[in-house]
């Protein structure tokens, strides 16, 4: 059972690695506002690929440890439901913690994906010095790539860990 919902997540996975690729395909014929507004559409749809493969791992855990009907919907619900002693959950919390880990790369991305992008400033010729820089997460193709590879990584070694029993 916890073998299909590996397939799920690492389903989830391969898409939201195919949307990354599209974002960093290059077509000429295409125009440029036209160019970005599929880059945009390709990370964002990435990103929510990768927060579902995320919310599919928490239930995967949870089947694996014959919870059969529940689906957690955070790892706090996870952690209330196993318990922090798991060896699983024990991982990912200290990784919910751990800045740069993936799993807060996801946070921060899942934050920034369900806010309103913030109010630019307007030059003017008195802030005409001022250097405009994104804030928030990396949303770079190479760190979505980066944080894929990551969260694939821990469902494979969690789908190894659980099958050779």
């Amino acid at each position: 059972m916890a073998s299909q919902w590996h397939s799920l997540v690492s389903q989830k996975l391969f898409l939201a690695r195919t949307l990354v690729r599209l974002a960093d395909s290059d077509t000429n014929a295409e125009a440029d506002s036209y160019r970005a507004l599929q880059r945009e559409a390709a990370i964002q749809g990435a990103i929510e690929l990768s927060l579902r493969a995320r919310k599919l791992l928490l239930v995967m855990i949870a089947r694996l440890y014959q919870q059969k009907n529940e689906e957690p919907e955070s790892l706090s619900a996870l952690a209330s439901l196993l318990g922090t002693e798991l060896p699983e959950v024990a991982e990912l919390l200290a990784l919910e913690h751990q800045p740069g880990s993936w799993w807060n790369h996801l946070d921060q991305l899942e934050t920034s994906q369900g806010r309103p992008p913030a109010a630019r400033k307007t030059v003017s010729a008195e802030n005409i010095i001022a250097i405009s820089a994104e804030s928030g997460p990396d949303r770079s193709t190479p760190a979505l790539n980066t944080l894929l590879d990551a969260l694939k990584q821990f469902a494979d070694t969690l789908e190894d860990r659980h099958s050779e029993w």
